[in-house]
């Protein structure tokens, strides 16, 4: 892959610069990145699972206390779980009659994490 360490006084990104000479091969795994990353965006793109991840980012929650945590009908959280379990971002756990959620790995954590820095510090407020 042609990629060129991008340079800036200013700001140093974290960010590769593509050169318009990539091969087909490099072009091809960047968009199938690009549809994983946009898919995995969706699923935070709504206000209630945004929510629900920023509960379970601090630890697996029953539906009951998702439910209570969010104010909403359990029709609506589960919904929403639905969605997440099926965008590979959360898992069940049943215990007894009781159904559990937990994040499945970092990656919705460290999302979370960033929208808190970005959107929900005092400094931001």
């Amino acid at each position: 892959m042609s990629i060129e360490p991008q340079h800036s006084e200013i700001h140093k990104s974290r960010l590769p610069v593509f050169s318009t000479d990539m091969c087909a091969e490099d072009m091809e795994k960047m968009v199938k990145n690009a549809e994983r990353a946009s898919a995995f965006l969706k699923a935070l793109g709504h206000e209630g699972r945004l929510m629900i991840l920023c509960h379970l980012a601090s630890g697996e929650k029953s539906v009951t206390e998702l439910e209570d945590l969010l104010s909403s009908r359990q029709a609506a959280v589960s919904q929403q779980l639905t969605r997440l379990r099926l965008e590979g971002l959360v898992k069940p756990r049943r215990e007894g009659k009781a159904i559990y959620y937990s994040l499945t790995d970092d990656r919705a954590r460290q999302i979370i994490e960033v929208v808190y820095d970005l959107f929900c510090r005092e400094s931001h407020s």
